[in-house]
């Protein structure tokens, strides 16, 4: 699965509804379905995971759509504002399974290349279909 380079970007703050589970492999992978339930169709939406690995939480997010009403299910999540900011990148290309396999040891680089911001969560930006970023905040 081919990565990009490591690059430091901006982000900026984004509303988001969630399903909030441990920070364990087993529990993300019935928090993506729980969400994808919620929102009901998938298209055109954004999906974003954000973790903490101090707080040991993590959050299958969809952007909150502007001017949108969401589905009642959709409604029904807990809503936060993911801090924007500094973030070091990595960028992953491949296909599923392989490419989420890559997420942890993409991560594990990044906590290599600056010191990590405590006070915002880590993010798992799905682009589209085989492509992720892998965000750390940074300060």
């Amino acid at each position: 699965m081919p990565a990009s380079d490591t690059i430091q970007i901006e982000r900026a703050d984004v509303a988001v509804r969630y399903v909030q589970v441990l920070d364990e492999l087993s529990q993300i992978q019935i928090a993506w379905p729980a969400l994808e339930s919620a929102v009901g169709s998938l298209r055109g939406r954004r999906f974003i995971g954000a973790f903490d690995p101090h707080e040991g939480w993590y959050r299958a997010c969809v952007e909150v759509q502007a001017n949108v009403p969401a589905l009642p299910n959709e409604a029904a999540l807990p809503e936060m504002v993911i801090p924007g900011g500094r973030f070091a990148r990595v960028r992953l290309r491949g296909t599923a399974p392989g490419v989420y396999e890559e997420i942890a040891p993409s991560y594990q680089r990044l906590m290599a290349t600056a010191q990590r911001d405590d006070n915002r969560p880590s993010l798992e930006h799905y682009r589209r279909l085989g492509e992720i970023d892998i965000l750390m905040p940074i300060i």
